[in-house]
């Protein structure tokens, strides 16, 4: 066979990506192959047994479809892309997900598909419920709480709540972050399945879990109601409340649903009650409406009948593997506890070991401190005997200086009557010599009077004298036969012995008085010198009179 022929043979493909709610996978598909074809390869890839809860979802022209498993993937009216993309979505919502969801990978699934569907507040929840939700969330992704490991800032990149939440209430991050924590505390212990399950839990009780709404009009040209379509039957509700609908329709209640065109018709079992009829916008809504009336109808029959021996299997096994899972992680657990508890009891050692060894260094520096207390002690103790030594000898000193200063004290008091006398003495003397200052003064002041007079006389004298002596010249030149010079030398010795005489006088009395004036100087000099040295003895007894004092 040749290579070309091998090639013929080879069947035609195309590539389509699944995109579930955590991850992305592409795949080969036949030209041939149907819906259902794909479906199982994507729940074999996912390792899926519960496929019932499951479809794949795609969206044209603006409006999601769910692919038909009993018609070809390429006769569908599906995007032309390459590769062609498809969700992996829960196409239906159990009515009790704990008894209902079987396998970990359909609770993971549907646990992620819910939570995306609170955050994008596609189901409303109310803000204390996100919270709690939030905390379910966290110890399914992290685990047990541990505040040495999980510190403040450990969720700042993690979507917990709501955008209208956060909106809703003034709080920082670090607030709701606080207030998630504080319940994630109390979570310990939970294993991830068990915190999903719990989660899940609660979603199932918000009024907007697991319902597909659709716009819906009474007549043909308003659209003014919302049809709801559930595990629980048929809801409708007015256009602004989703929470509480005005009318329901239970599955068990519902005879036949039926569409033609856009109009669709619900009738009751109770043949007697209203039949119900809206119309919709498009016939693809109507038939969409159909296909989730269909399945969920399907489904709430199902879990009302005896189960099938595959689920009865699945049950048996997911029992077994709980039970397994519970045993493991009782075991994990007590090996946890233990170890735990083994952590604490090292911790406790470790404590005790460092307080045992912190009291053994304090008592090692209380020994110390004892040792250099005792040696201060001792020498406190020699210092004080030597002080003491010092102390008798500075008190016999004390005791021979206050008899010296006694002695001194007599010898004081003596010196000082006798210093007194002396000033006294010297203030007679003062007296004294100032009276005889005075006299002596009054004296010098006669003296100089007659001194003055004198040399008033011998002015006079001198000046008769010139007066005398003056008009014997001319006569000298008519009697030359008389010789001038001698005449001149006769008179002037006449004057001469007078004026002898009186210089005589005034030389003697000029020395007495200049003779009495140095006299006078060189006793006051004496007289101030004994002055002087008087008052620095006095200033000297009365320093040693306070000193003597200060002693005693």
């Amino acid at each position: 066979m040749s290579i070309r022929g091998l090639k013929k043979k080879q069947p035609k493909t195309f590539k389509v990506k699944i995109i579930t709610v955590d991850a992305e996978m592409e795949f080969s598909c036949e030209m041939k192959w149907k819906g259902k074809d794909l479906f199982d390869l994507v729940c074999r890839a996912l390792g899926l047994r519960e496929t019932w809860f499951f479809g794949l979802q795609y969206t044209i022209k603006g409006m999601c479809t769910w692919l038909k498993m009993d018609k070809k993937v390429l006769d569908q009216e599906i995007p032309k892309e390459d590769p062609i993309s498809f969700h992996f979505l829960a196409k239906f919502y159990p009515e009790k997900v704990e008894e209902e969801l079987l396998q970990e990978i359909t609770q993971h699934l549907f646990f992620l598909q819910v939570k995306k569907q609170i955050l994008d507040e596609e189901i409303y929840c109310s803000p204390e419920a996100t919270v709690l939700l939030a905390s379910y969330a966290v110890q399914a992704k992290y685990g047990d709480y541990d505040p040495n490991f999980h510190e403040p800032g450990f969720l700042a990149h993690d979507e917990l709540l709501p955008k209208r939440v956060l909106r809703q209430y003034q709080l920082t991050a670090e607030m709701w972050e606080e207030k998630i924590t504080a319940w994630y505390a109390e979570h310990r212990g939970i294993a991830r399945d068990e915190a999903e399950m719990n989660y899940l839990k609660i979603a199932q009780d918000l009024e907007m879990y697991g319902v597909n709404y659709f716009p819906i009009a009474q007549n043909k040209n308003h659209t003014d109601l919302l049809l709801g379509v559930d595990a629980k039957g048929i809801h409708i509700y007015s256009i602004n409340n989703r929470f509480s609908p005005n009318k329901s329709f239970e599955w068990s209640a519902i005879r036949n649903i039926s569409y033609s065109e856009k109009e669709l018709t619900i009738k009751p079992l109770d043949k007697k009650a209203e039949v119900f009829k809206f119309f919709s916008s498009q016939l693809k809504v109507n038939k969409l409406i159909f296909q989730l009336c269909i399945g969920n109808h399907d489904l709430f029959m199902r879990r009302r009948k005896v189960d099938s021996i595959e689920i009865q299997q699945m049950k048996a096994q997911a029992k077994e593997e709980k039970a397994r899972k519970k045993m493991e992680n009782q075991r994990l657990a007590r090996e946890k506890q233990l170890r735990e508890e083994a952590e604490r009891a090292k911790e406790e050692l470790e404590r005790r070991l460092f307080q045992l060894e912190d009291e053994a260094r304090q008592a090692n520096e209380a020994l110390l401190r004892s040792q250099e207390a005792a040696e201060l002690l001792a020498e406190k103790a020699q210092i004080a005997e030597e002080e003491a030594k010092l102390l008798a000898q500075n008190a016999a000193e004390a005791e021979q200086e206050r008899q010296r200063l006694e002695i001194t004290a007599l010898k004081t008091k003596e010196e000082k009557r006798l210093m007194e006398q002396k000033m006294r003495e010297a203030e007679l003397i003062a007296v004294k010599l100032v009276k005889e200052s005075d006299r002596r003064a009054k004296e010098a002041e006669h003296l100089k009077q007659d001194l003055h007079e004198a040399r008033e006389a011998e002015r006079k004298a001198k000046q008769k004298l010139l007066d005398i002596t003056r008009p014997n010249y001319p006569h000298v030149a008519k009697y030359p036969q008389y010789s001038p010079a001698d005449t001149r030398e006769a008179n002037f010795d006449k004057g001469s012995i007078k004026l002898d005489l009186k210089d005589i006088d005034l030389k003697r009395l000029s020395f007495e008085i200049e003779r009495e004036r140095l006299d006078y100087l060189e006793k006051s000099r004496k007289f101030e010198d004994r002055l002087k040295e008087l008052k620095s003895e006095i200033h000297a007894l009365k320093l040693e009179e306070k000193q003597s004092g200060l002693y005693s």
